[in-house]
């Protein structure tokens, strides 16, 4: 998603939601501020109207003493005059009444409905006293099926008279829609010119920390020799020149480590190979005092023969292991891959160690499926990965069965074998595949395998592209896994045989998963 994996996108998004919010309650706030100044204006100008209309009132109604409805005509030609007053525009409408007649309701002019006036309005100046003030905003009706529409009403008392002035809102309406248009165009523009301005902003910081990420991307792929360009002296600049300097120090720490590491795979290579002469001459020797232990008149004799007998096999297969793990430190070792049913493997591996098992007490169960599980697999590599596997679940199965299981799915193909002995301790299912590594430090060297067993047969996983997994639990035992693609090489993204097996409870995962390429 790109919102995670840009800064750029971040910043920019938010100062455009800030910048959104912060603009709307301006906006708000402004245009509360342009209201409320423009109805104070019209409120101050009507105010000021209604002043200049009592005076008239005052001047040609002061002095009358009919009642209104007898003198009708002259009321209503006061309204026309003061209406009139407003000009071609009509700014107002105008509404005359007399507080003196019983069932008279005043005089308004003749587009103006009298129920425009609010009667909280004339309720208000029918009882203050004269020269009094008022004003209220309601909706304006007309006649003759023009629209209503909200208006400001001023009203004042004179004397017996009450005047009232109209004022439609209509333009000051359209003035604050125009305003209002007006804000949220500036708005958009300025929220969007924001955003600009922190894109441009943002990408002079990001930029650099791209080039960065993308330098260290490559440095870990191995190109040692990647740099930075350095530009200027600001904090992005000592960035640059800190990661070239963490690139130089680290490309020369790795070609010490580089020189130190092939130094000591061609020491054991080579002193692997000065052994081969010697010990063959050895072992010529060996093997004749070894036919004539029987010869010797001293029994300690032969015993010297048998014990020299079976050290030299132990350091021939030391020597074998040192020159197998010396290729797959160089990188020599290859893949001899033909398409081979797993289930007669494991027959033939198992058929090899059942003497073994008869000695150690053990019984082997077989687990196998009954269609053919074929995969692309170098035979001799496998068999030694087999052979380790069960020889050590031989050797630490405390005489309990070993189960050994074979299973196959449409990508991988799997051996998993069972011991119920010892178990791994936890922290060491982590160690399992080191070299030379003993779960038992106070063992001697001098029995059991090699100790580059389980880390050939991890190399030799690992070059067919799988996984080879241990599980394991104090008490209750471990499992070995061996998971490979059927085509040799391939992805492997799952095993068809679980690792914690089946029955070993909330058993702890104790060994995490060594995949190809870790």
């Amino acid at each position: 998603m790109r919102w995670r994996r840009s800064i750029q996108v971040r910043v920019v998004t938010s100062t455009l939601f800030i910048s959104a919010i912060v603009v709307a309650i301006l906006g708000v706030f402004l245009m509360q501020q342009v209201s409320t100044a423009l109805m104070d204006g019209k409120v101050k100008a009507a105010r000021l109207q209604l002043d200049e209309g009592l005076a008239q009132v005052q001047r040609d109604l002061g002095n009358s003493t009919s009642p209104a409805a007898e003198d009708g005509s002259r009321l209503n030609a006061v309204v026309n005059r003061l209406k009139a007053r407003s000009g071609p525009s009509g700014l107002y409408e105008v509404y005359i009444r007399d507080t003196t007649a019983e069932y008279f309701d005043g005089y308004a002019t003749n587009e103006l409905r009298k129920e425009s006036v609010p009667k909280r309005l004339r309720d208000e100046l029918k009882h203050a006293p004269a020269g009094a003030r008022a004003y209220t905003y309601g909706k304006l009706t007309y006649v003759g099926g023009h629209p209503s529409e909200r208006g400001l009403i001023v009203g004042g008392k004179s004397g017996q008279f009450e005047l009232y002035y109209l004022f439609p809102l209509e333009q000051e309406q359209k003035t604050l829609t125009n305003v209002s248009r007006s804000m949220v165009g500036v708005g958009v523009v300025l929220v969007l010119l924001l955003a600009a301005i922190a894109s441009l902003v943002t990408r002079q910081v990001v930029i650099p920390v791209r080039l960065a990420a993308q330098g260290a991307q490559r440095l870990a792929a191995g190109r040692l020799e990647e740099r930075m360009r350095v530009r200027g002296e600001d904090d992005l600049a000592r960035l640059a020149r800190s990661f070239n300097d963490m690139a130089a120090n680290l490309q020369e720490k790795i070609g010490e480590l580089e020189d130190l590491s092939q130094l000591q795979r061609q020491f054991v290579s080579d002193v692997s190979h000065e052994l081969r002469t010697p010990l063959t001459t050895i072992r010529i020797a060996a093997d004749m005092l070894y036919e004539n232990r029987d010869t010797f008149d001293d029994p300690a004799v032969g015993r010297s023969a048998e014990l020299l007998q079976s050290q030299l096999e132990r350091f021939e297969s030391l020597l074998a292991d040192l020159l197998e793990i010396s290729r797959h430190d160089a990188g020599a070792a290859t893949l001899d891959a033909e398409s081979l049913d797993m289930r007669d493997l494991v027959l033939r591996v198992v058929g090899d160690i059942q003497g073994l098992a008869e000695r150690k007490g053990s019984k082997v169960v077989l687990q196998l499926p009954g269609e053919p599980c074929m995969a692309e697999v170098d035979r001799r590599r496998v068999e030694r990965i087999l052979r380790n596997l069960v020889v050590n679940a031989v050797e630490h199965g405390e005489g309990e069965d070993i189960v050994v299981s074979v299973a196959a799915d449409r990508d991988a193909v799997a051996v998993a074998v069972r011991d119920h002995g010892v178990g791994l301790k936890p922290g060491e299912g982590q160690m399992v595949f080191d070299r030379f590594w003993r779960a038992d430090p106070a063992r001697a060297r001098t029995t059991g395998g090699t100790g580059l067993g389980l880390s050939i047969s991890r190399e030799d996983a690992q070059l067919h592209g799988g996984w080879l997994q241990a599980w394991g639990e104090p008490g209750v035992g471990s499992q070995f896994r061996l998971s490979l693609p059927r085509v040799a090489g391939a992805e492997l993204r799952g095993s068809p045989l679980p690792l914690v097996p089946p029955g070993a409870g909330d058993a702890r995962l104790l060994f995490a998963e060594l995949e190809a390429g870790d």
